[in-house]
């Protein structure tokens, strides 16, 4: 069962990501940020997830909201990923799943009958003062950016 964020402060975090920067929840004081999880680069469900926020990126933006998308790619990977979809926002890489455990989205998945540790895809909303106001664990990618979006209206 995962720990429950929402309505406190944001995990503490720090890690490397794309355009040769070093990212923590500091630098986001006084912005909304969409923090989501995803299991792999260049997958079909997770190239999907980034492609929908990628659309929809300057409508966050028009309420002061900024987008990091996380997995435990490499930056190598992550610059790829991000230079092929055109991503205008940040992936963190986190190889040692600091960040993952930070948020609590690590989990046992099942795929042909072998169980491994695997990162549930998931998404936080943070408000401007640092607080996780709502969380998406186990997400669908199809109509999830949607919903992020009119969560952020609402703030």
């Amino acid at each position: 069962m995962s720990k429950n964020l929402t309505g406190k402060k944001m995990p503490k975090f720090k890690a490397y990501a794309t355009g040769e920067k070093e990212i923590s929840n500091a630098d986001f004081k006084n912005k909304n940020l969409v923090i989501y999880f995803y299991p792999k680069d260049s997958t079909p469900g997770c190239t999907t997830e980034g492609q929908d926020f990628r659309d929809n990126y300057k409508k966050f933006k028009k309420f002061n909201t900024e987008i990091l998308g996380v997995s435990r790619d490499s930056i190598k990977s992550h610059e790829n990923f991000k230079a092929k979809q055109s991503f205008p926002f940040e992936l963190l890489s986190d190889p040692d799943e600091k960040v993952c455990k930070a948020f609590d989205v690590m989990k046992m998945k099942s795929m042909y009958g072998r169980e491994y540790l695997g990162v549930d895809r998931s998404t936080f909303l943070i408000n401007e003062k640092g607080k996780v106001v709502r969380e998406w664990r186990s997400v669908k990618v199809k109509g999830h950016v949607d919903e992020v979006l009119e969560s952020v209206k609402n703030l």
